[in-house]
């Protein structure tokens, strides 16, 4: 990648919801589909500082899936992927 999110921010590829149900029923697309919630953390940056200057290290990693707000974060698109960078406090949960 060749984007790096500094102090507490985080970059997110969104995963896309399942077209089908677990019983095999295929759900159709539809114009007012909602973008999902849920991503993998693909960069994160080194942590938030104090007013000290001491480092908070981050609570989440590279590769953890995380879910988020709906209105969370910037999209930005790099090499015709779109991602999502976010602080850590966007963050409502990991996913394990």
């Amino acid at each position: 990648m060749k984007l790096r999110p500094l102090q507490d921010r985080i970059i997110v590829e969104r995963i896309e919801e399942e077209t089908t149900t677990a019983g095999g029923i295929i759900i159709p697309d539809t114009v007012a589909k909602e973008k999902p919630q849920e991503g993998k953390i693909v960069a994160a940056g080194k942590g938030k500082k104090t007013e000290e200057g001491k480092l908070i290290p981050m609570d989440v990693k590279v590769g953890d899936v995380v879910l988020f707000g709906k209105y969370a974060g910037s999209e930005v698109k790099v090499d015709g992927v779109e991602y999502l960078i976010m602080r850590e406090d966007d963050i409502l949960g990991v996913v394990e």
